[in-house]
């Protein structure tokens, strides 16, 4: 039986980390490799450079088989590789919505002038539709093995806060290749996910790179959805989360990503649904895509409108208003800031006037980082002490789970906007508090299950 493949990991962000980590526990011998200095000796001494729930101890745990390695020279890793899979980011470019490539383009083209013998890379990293015809044609003319050094994509779709979970039980893995021996290699890697039953989808490499997209932007077309009709309910006077209620019972809809609030963030969906947008332009079809753009415009309302929820709470004025902002992250169970809806809120609400108090379980130091003119505290109690309103922006379990009554000894005022519209209503208005959130009535006249 031939020996199993040997595995670099390029880039050690949020996935190429877990991708690494994740291959070594199931076996593979991995080499993960990144330019930041750093972050490389982090890992290699067991720290994350960001919050996953689990991955710290899986981490951990996989150094100490010897199975897994961090390094910032290129040349071993071109050296030790049979699969290279490539996962560094592609950020928004300044001043356009189209993905920046420059990140890949890069690790594709150290990776392929030093490889001499035949070797799959393999991309992970979401791109625009074309970009691994683009890359194959590149990696072949730079390399010194041409032909022999191929290369195919193989999606990924991590969550935040379920990110191992979904790489060693994931729903579906996603093959683009081009060649049967791409796909042996491939299947190779994934051996231990197939023989759990894990569906295998073989497509060409630019279905590979549309279906990330292309469920990215269903996801986020399925909470606008949702969050359009808050706007209609506020305007009727109807509750959006008994209409979601309704709406779910029927299984050609479903419930899930159909719930009401703040709407979606963190360094994927938002992005990714303008760079896809920005790619049907380039390839004539924006006509197709057009629908996108009011996604991404309702999803961006919720949060002017978040805050004018807050201001009718304040009697219609915020200058000087303490506003306990309770979440900064784009999610709970994360640490990610980039494009959050809750951190973003509090900084309009600072715009405005008020005194704004944030406090998350996981996010504060990132949002510190992002913007440093906010106060930040280090423990609900601290956030709520005299505050005039406070305001849900990301639904930790803590906040969710915070009694009404204890909380309501600690503000100055009973007024809280339900962002995410998370919270038990009936167990606020019994406590006294002044209840508001996205797309639902003022007052309850009546008990509802």
């Amino acid at each position: 039986m031939p020996p199993a493949p040997r595995i670099t990991v390029i880039g050690t962000g949020y996935l190429g980390a877990t991708q690494a980590v994740c291959m070594a526990h199931l076996g593979f011998e991995v080499l993960a490799v990144d330019v930041d200095p750093g972050k490389i000796e982090a890992l290699a001494s067991g720290r994350l450079p960001f919050y996953e729930p689990g991955l710290d101890t899986l981490l951990v745990d996989t150094l100490a088989t010897g199975r897994l390695r961090f390094s910032t020279d290129f040349d071993d890793a071109a050296a030790f590789g049979d699969v290279h899979f490539v996962c560094v980011g592609t950020p928004q470019s300044s001043g356009s919505d189209a993905a920046d490539l420059r990140y890949v383009d890069a690790a594709f083209g150290e990776l392929a002038r030093r490889i001499t013998g035949r070797a799959l890379l393999v991309g992970k990293s979401t791109v625009p539709v074309g970009t691994a015809d683009r890359l194959a044609a590149m990696v072949r003319e730079m390399s010194p093995a041409g032909d022999a050094l191929e290369l195919a994509w193989n999606p990924e779709f991590l969550r935040e806060g379920y990110a191992v979970d979904d790489t060693l039980r994931p729903d579906r893995l996603v093959f683009g290749v081009t060649s049967a021996w791409a796909e042996r290699m491939l299947r190779e890697v994934f051996a231990p996910l197939v023989a759990d039953g894990v569906p295998v989808v073989v497509a060409d490499p630019a279905t590979a790179e549309l279906v990330k997209v292309a469920a990215n932007s269903f996801l986020a077309t399925k909470i606008s959805f949702i969050n359009a009709m808050a706007e209609v309910c506020e305007a009727a006077g109807a509750d959006v989360s008994l209409l979601a209620k309704a709406l779910s019972y029927d299984d050609r809809i479903g419930g899930r990503f159909l719930k009401p609030g703040l709407g979606f963030g963190g360094g994927c969906l938002p992005k990714d649904i303008r760079a896809f947008r920005a790619r049907a332009e380039e390839l004539g079809v924006s006509a197709a895509v057009t629908f996108l753009h009011e996604v991404d415009q309702i999803n961006l309302r919720r949060r002017s409108r978040t805050v004018d929820l807050v201001r009718e709470l304040a009697d219609g004025e915020l200058q000087g208003v303490r506003v306990a902002a309770l979440g900064a992250a784009f999610k709970p169970d994360s640490d990610d800031v980039r494009d959050a809806p809750a951190l973003d809120v509090a900084r309009l609400l600072y715009l405005e006037g008020a005194s704004v108090v944030v406090y998350d379980p996981q996010a504060n130091a990132n949002a510190h980082r992002a913007y440093p003119d906010l106060d930040y505290a280090s423990s609900l109690a601290e956030a709520v002490n005299g505050a005039d309103v406070v305001v849900l922006l990301t639904e930790w379990a803590e906040f969710v789970s915070a009694d009404p009554e204890d909380m309501g000894v600690l503000v100055a005022h009973r007024r809280i906007v339900d962002g995410r519209s998370a919270l038990d209503v009936e167990n606020y208005r019994a406590a006294g508090w002044e209840y508001r959130a996205l797309g639902r009535p003022a007052e309850v006249g009546v008990t509802r299950s």
